[in-house]
């Protein structure tokens, strides 16, 4: 068996070393167009900031190092130019010319590329940087060093743009980020990605958002943004986003599909007989919902790599899907994401609840424990777990993996008290977050509980009812009061309840939405009519700043 590997890095080279580990005989070629067919493209911000400090150690394996372990057939610059489906045949192009190789099997691991935004006066700018691959940051450090830029650019929000920011930022440089949607992190909802705007604007980070770069002008040393707005820059990295690498497959009559990426069968088969894909380019299943969507990320094209040699090798693999896992640290605090946000949710007109729990990465006496703001979103009918995203200093990674392996294995928002996890001081909590979770959800799907959103507080307001404060007056004095709030001391609360008028329907705030819990239920056993504010004053007012009194 003749196998033939276009692209390599993770699905690639996932797909042809579990090949050789299957099939020793078979003949397994890889064709790289780059310099480097195995490289660690997820550290390349991190090389750029200095975290890490050689390049050698961005090198993972080397062709001469794949074929002594491997046997492997590793050609770096030789692009794969066309596909002849019925010849089962490849155009390979070289700097010494173009051949063409046979195959029996031929895989597809084009990965994806950094979509460019059309804009004038792009091609003549000298200083407009994309990163993808080692020659990419070669390029940005080589122009650092030469140039010694001061002022930075970083257009695109997303998992990249922030860790370029960041970066930038380490090494020195006045950086502005424009984001075209409403905030920053998309993935994300917009209450948990303003504690990475926060946290973005501690650190000297400027931010523009609902804004696009229009046009660049001097060289691309500044940037007009399409309000007029000019923005000088001897730095721009682009980071909007990633599109399909499938021109090669179209050359095959491959079909395509969503965003333009390639179609395969749950054998990642593409429309071509004998042509397999995997990685960035291909087309998966939202494994939620069942939709198909892109999901460009290292773990699921590792998975695929794998899948697709089993398959080829004739064991019983299937292609279930991905639910999108995802993790970023922006300085101090990291965000992380799993399954589906409230967007996605309301545009495929899904039922859906929201409970937002503030714990600690570990026993809040012991030193060092950070505050974790986990946000999951579930059926309250069935108790589905839809999605998860989670913000802190510490301990983040391991709460949405927790839930992200839920999801995975099937499991509802009524298994999450259930689930027990090692405890001692320095690693956990007895009521872990997602623990904690899990309780405040089954309040909601039983009744005892009630909860309005952030976004609702003012139009509920505006609809007759009370804000009752439950925080003690230290605790106003030192980080605001809400405004039309009465506030009232939980423990003081059952000895002033004639304070509250009960023709009013209740909404309680605290500061993390614990302490408006026991209060909505002293209330509601006292005839009151009472809904808990989710999250309470530390989400609100974080997306609401402008809503404190100091």
């Amino acid at each position: 068996m003749k196998v033939v590997i276009i692209g390599g890095v993770a699905g690639g080279m996932s797909a042809a070393t579990r090949l050789r580990r299957l099939n020793e005989t078979a003949e397994i070629i890889v064709l790289e167009k780059g310099p480097y067919v195995s490289f660690a493209n997820c550290g390349l911000p991190y090389y750029v900031a200095g975290e890490i400090e050689e390049r050698s150690d961005l090198l993972v394996q080397t062709p001469e190092a794949l074929q002594a372990r491997f046997e492997l057939d590793v050609r770096p610059h030789s692009e794969a130019v066309a596909i002849d489906a019925s010849l089962k045949e490849v155009t390979v192009r070289t700097s010494e010319g173009d051949y063409t190789l046979s195959y029996d099997k031929l895989i597809l691991s084009p990965g994806a590329k950094p979509f460019i935004p059309p804009a004038k006066g792009i091609e003549e700018a000298k200083n407009i940087f994309k990163l993808r691959s080692v020659p990419d940051v070669d390029a940005i450090t080589d122009f650092m060093e030469l140039h010694q830029p001061k002022k930075a650019v970083v257009i695109g929000a997303g998992f990249i743009g922030l860790e370029m920011a960041e970066s930038l930022v380490h090494r020195g440089l006045d950086v502005t980020i424009i984001e075209k949607a409403p905030h920053v992190l998309p993935p994300l909802d917009e209450e948990m990605a303003a504690y990475i705007t926060k946290e973005l604007k501690a650190n000297g980070v400027k931010l523009y958002t609902g804004l696009a770069a229009e046009s660049f002008e001097a060289e691309g040393k500044v940037v007009v943004l399409d309000n007029g707005e000019r923005l000088d820059s001897d730095l721009t990295l682009m980071s909007v986003g990633v599109k399909p690498e499938t021109t090669l497959a179209l050359t095959a009559g491959i079909e395509t599909g969503v965003r333009g990426g390639i179609v395969v069968n749950e054998y990642y088969e593409t429309s071509q007989k004998d042509i397999y894909a995997v990685g960035d380019a291909i087309v998966v299943k939202q494994q939620i919902n069942g939709e198909d969507t892109m999901i460009a990320l290292a773990s699921p094209a590792n998975r695929q790599g794998r899948q697709v040699a089993d398959v080829i090798s004739g064991l019983p693999r299937k292609n279930k899907g991905s639910i999108g896992t995802a993790i970023v640290r922006v300085f101090n605090q990291v965000a992380a994401s799993t399954g589906l946000n409230e967007r996605q949710l309301k545009m495929a007109n899904e039922k859906f609840e929201i409970v937002h729990i503030q714990g600690k990465s570990h026993a809040g006496y012991y030193p060092n424990a950070g505050t974790i703001l986990l946000k999951i979103l579930f059926n309250p009918e069935n108790g589905k777990i839809y999605g998860a995203q989670a913000i802190g200093e510490d301990g983040v990674d391991k709460r949405i993996d927790i839930i992200a392996t839920a999801i995975k294995a099937g499991m509802t928002i009524h298994d999450l008290p259930e689930l027990e996890f090692t405890y001692a001081p320095p690693f956990g909590s007895a009521k872990d977050p997602v623990n904690m979770a899990g309780y405040a959800a089954l309040n909601l799907i039983e009744g005892v509980s009630e909860s309005i959103q952030w976004h609702e507080l003012e139009s509920k307001q505006e609809e007759g009812y009370l804000l009752l404060d439950v925080r003690n007056e230290g605790e106003l004095e030192k980080n605001g009061r809400l405004k039309g709030a009465l506030n009232i001391p939980l423990d003081q609360l059952r000895e002033r309840l004639s304070e509250i008028p009960k023709d009013k329907p209740i909404i309680v705030s605290c500061h993390s939405g614990l302490r408006s819990y026991i209060a909505e239920r002293i209330l509601k056993q006292n005839e009151y009519k009472a809904k808990n504010l989710d999250g309470a004053f530390a989400l609100y007012s974080t997306v609401r700043p402008e809503k404190v009194e100091k």
